[in-house]
């Protein structure tokens, strides 16, 4: 019977075998750490001392866990450079707090001087790390794996048989095998050095590689980015311009030159409301149809911008982001002359949009004695009004309009070069206009009703005419595509360095002091683990069909046909 040995040997090689470091060197290209000789050191040596921490994989997941939790207080305290009206209720809320916060630059975390220098720092070491280990790899690429070690059975998982065929038999049909399963394999001697698994570390790379370019798309983004709201009515336009924007923030290093030309119309905007049941005034449809056109001499262009569908110029995003009714306003003097005549926004305050906003007459409005006046009206509008409910729209279309305007005279203070909200009333300087019985004149009014203010002042009228508006957002967020392949690029490359495992096989095919030729295989993979000596195992399996196992002397032939497959038992230790 032939004999077919297994070993299961430690799978620390002994201090002395050399030959067996070198063969389990290069499994990865991480740079070994070695221990300074505190002593010895000097500046140059500490220097070194401290790139090689720096660049090393301890110090970057530190710092990958340093910015992450940096970037916890961007999230929960108010940041400048977003929105300054909720840094400043903060100041006044947390008066003790407010100025330790602004010692540690956490109303502007992102680009405080230590966030920066973690972001830095990480970068610095991900790019250290990365260079070395890439030529590294290159050099592994270039090269073919190591020649087998002297002592086979002191690898992790080992067997052996002796065979009749020719050593050179052994090799050849070993090397057929293993290039057959994807191996880089070679002839070295007397055995046969194959590797797999290469993807492992170049999904290792790529994880680090991706990383660097997700840091450096958002910091690019970070620096040139944009971001502006703009309210237009039904039939006005907007013009990609700073001046054109109601509020705008940007990057540090974002210039005026960086805005995409381009202007558009709001032609028409639809919504449409569920008109029943546990979803009663949720938005079925919205949507604004709109024509733009690129540059100052592009052609006009039509298109529909929807929620979550924005229109894409240049690196810029036009966004559909909220919805109001604009009703249409007209307002005379004592004499009947128009003095303003506009289509006036309003703010909405709820989800059936309930509205709130102002009108001003700042010009061209003289009262009942001649004299310049200015003019300023509270407004409060429910596009569904329901009788006894004077506080709240039931419904967000419009199937009863109704607006309540409370009118005032004197100062509206724009004169005085303070600005001032559109949307407020500043009541300082004004002075309401009463009724007969002395009470502040108010009054509810329909499409086509007006109301007549006292002692000749005028009439205000609300016309049939009810506009919508649509607020867009131009946002323009340069790397956001290079972030995106950045992120997917770290995954792949991180499910590669988890779920690939690198390993080496050898097999040996020598003749033996008999004259038999014994067969020895063996395998070693980067980490402890099941799978090398299971496919070692299969390996083998194949390999002894082509070499079965030679009778021994005393065996009887025939039960040599009955030889079993080689074994091939795990080091103590593995997983099982």
């Amino acid at each position: 019977m032939s004999e077919t040995k297994t070993s299961a040997p430690d799978s620390t090689p002994a201090a002395g075998d050399e030959d067996l470091g070198a063969a389990g060197s290069q499994l990865s290209t991480a740079p070994a750490e070695d221990a300074p000789n505190l002593p010895s050191l000097g500046v140059i040596g500490w220097a070194r001392w401290f790139w090689r921490q720096l660049t090393s994989m301890r110090v970057a997941l530190l710092l990958l866990l340093l910015l992450s939790l940096g970037a916890i207080p961007g999230s929960l305290i108010p940041q400048t450079g977003i929105d300054e009206t909720k840094v400043a209720e903060f100041r006044k809320a947390h008066e003790t707090l407010a100025p330790i916060y602004d010692k540690l630059g956490l109303f502007n975390v992102y680009s405080s001087v230590w966030f920066s220098a973690i972001y830095i720092l990480l970068f610095v070491s991900l790019i250290g790390c990365i260079v070395p280990r890439t030529w590294q790899f290159v050099g592994q690429l270039r090269g073919r794996p190591p020649g087998a070690p002297k002592r086979l059975t002191r690898l992790p998982a080992y067997t052996t048989w002796r065979t009749d065929a020719e050593p050179e038999q052994v090799r050849e049909a070993a090397l057929a095998l293993l290039k057959k399963r994807r191996f880089r394999a070679h002839l070295t001697g007397d055995a046969v050095a194959a590797e797999k698994g290469y993807l492992r570390e170049v999904g290792n790379l790529a994880f680090h590689i991706a990383l660097i370019v997700m840091l450096t798309a958002f910091a690019w983004g970070q620096l040139f980015k944009s971001e502006g709201n703009k309210l237009v009515v039904e039939g006005d336009g907007f013009s990609n311009t700073l001046t054109q924007y109601d509020d705008f923030k940007s990057g540090s290093l974002f210039t005026q030159d960086d805005l995409d030309p381009f202007s558009f119309n709001l032609k028409n905007f639809t919504g449409t409301y569920e008109a029943s049941g546990p979803n009663k005034g949720t938005p079925r449809i919205y949507k604004a149809d709109i024509s733009y056109s690129v540059g100052a001499d592009g052609k006009d262009e039509k298109t529909t911008i929807k929620v979550n569908e924005p229109l894409e110029i240049g690196d810029s995003k036009v966004y559909l982001v909220s919805h109001g009714y604009a009703p249409v306003i007209t307002i005379r003097d004592g004499k009947g002359n128009i003095v303003y005549r506009d289509a006036v926004p309003l703010l909405p305050l709820d989800g059936n949009v309930t509205s709130t906003g102002a009108i001003k007459v700042m010009d061209g409005y003289r009262n009942a004695k001649g004299e310049r006046e200015q003019l300023g009206f509270q407004g409060f509008f429910l596009p569904t009004y329901v009788k006894g409910n004077e506080l709240a729209s039931q419904f967000p279309a419009l199937l009863n309009p109704v607006i309540n305007l409370e009118a005032y005279h004197g100062d509206l203070g724009v004169d005085a070069g303070i600005p001032q909200s559109v949307y407020q009333l500043n009541k300082k300087n004004l002075k309401g206009f009463k009724d007969a019985k002395g009470a502040q004149v108010r009054e509810n009014l329909k499409p086509g009703e007006s109301m007549k203010l006292p002692n000749g002042a005028g009439t205000v009228t609300f016309e049939k005419e009810i506009k919508e508006w649509a607020g867009f957002q131009v946002a323009r967020q340069p790397g956001s595509g290079w972030a995106l392949a950045g992120a997917l690029a770290a995954i792949f490359g991180l499910a590669a360095s988890l779920f690939i495992q690198r390993r080496r096989v050898w097999v040996r095919a020598a003749t033996g002091s008999d004259g038999v030729t014994v067969v020895e295989m063996a395998g070693l993979g980067r980490s402890e683990s099941a799978k090398v000596p299971e496919e070692l195992g299969d390996l083998a399996g194949i390999l002894y069909e082509q070499a079965p196992g030679a009778p021994d002397a005393e065996d009887d032939p025939a039960e040599s046909e009955a030889s079993p497959d080689p074994q091939v038992v795990p080091a103590e230790g593995a997983e099982k």
